[in-house]
């Protein structure tokens, strides 16, 4: 095998049946893990010269904002799309995420972080789909801080590298944690922002994060995470004395299906 191409050890197959195939691809410019993938399904071929199946990834928008080519490269859970073959060292081993259920290759099922994000009651609820104008002003500051919340692309990354994201712990990983954060700066989201914080209690919840801090660490958008974890810790706190006031005077609160 020529030393000038770029070589890639994949791992392969579906639960149970894993395996390792190597590929050995030209060099072109500007060459990132997809174009290499790319190149192999076009033409499905080992480094020694035996024929193989294409291999399956997930991809979408290919410049780091659909979020679903989410995968380990040299051992780093990071975006294919964005990572340069010529800022990495080969051979390149590419895995699947290992924190979500395989589905074949390097394709995963990431339908945890769909599910906590209901949890959370992660979107703005409306009254209708007609205009409903321009709505309030909103702080510039505000503003900045939603904005850097809002490219969370749901890509998994913070949930990979978590050490309390496993299959004996149900803790809902960053992601969601600080979207509660994103919605409830939002001047309508704010009128449910205590279900929200209560989504994040009790088990799973805010409370089982461990401050590891290697969510921060991979984050593609560069999300301040731990500031959204923090910052949630001590609302969810704040409304759980809330709850505890209202309750020990007989009040209901807002999630009760009774409460009108």
């Amino acid at each position: 095998m020529a030393q000038d191409k770029i070589r890639l050890r994949i791992r392969r197959g579906i639960p149970g049946a894993q395996y390792w195939e190597e590929f050995a691809v030209e060099p072109h410019q500007g060459a990132n893990v997809i174009s290499c993938l790319m190149h192999i399904q076009r033409n499905p071929v080992t480094a020694d010269g035996k024929p193989t199946t294409p291999v399956i990834w997930d991809s979408n928008c290919l410049e780091e904002v659909c979020g679903a080519c989410s995968m380990v490269i040299n051992g780093t859970v990071r975006q294919a799309c964005s990572s340069l073959v010529s800022k990495l060292e080969q051979p390149i081993t590419v895995e699947p995420m290992g924190k979500f259920p395989l589905v074949r290759d390097l394709a995963v099922d990431r339908q945890r972080m769909f599910d906590a994000l209901k949890r959370v009651r992660a979107w703005i609820p409306i009254d209708g789909t007609y205009d409903l104008g321009a709505g309030p002003r909103v702080d510039p500051d505000v503003q900045q801080d939603r904005y850097v919340l809002s490219t969370c692309m749901t890509c998994g990354c913070c949930l990979e590298a978590c050490p309390q994201v496993n299959d004996h712990s149900p803790f809902i990983g960053a992601a969601a944690i600080s979207q509660v954060k994103l919605f409830n700066l939002h001047p309508t989201g704010k009128i449910h922002a205590a279900e929200r914080l209560r989504g994040l209690m009790g088990p799973g919840g805010v409370g089982d994060c461990n401050k590891d801090q290697n969510c921060v660490r991979v984050c593609p958008k560069h999300i301040p995470l731990t500031s959204s974890i923090a910052e949630m810790g001590g609302a969810t706190l704040v409304q759980s004395l809330k709850d505890l006031l209202l309750s020990n005077h007989g009040e209901q609160t807002t999630d009760d299906p009774h409460y009108r």
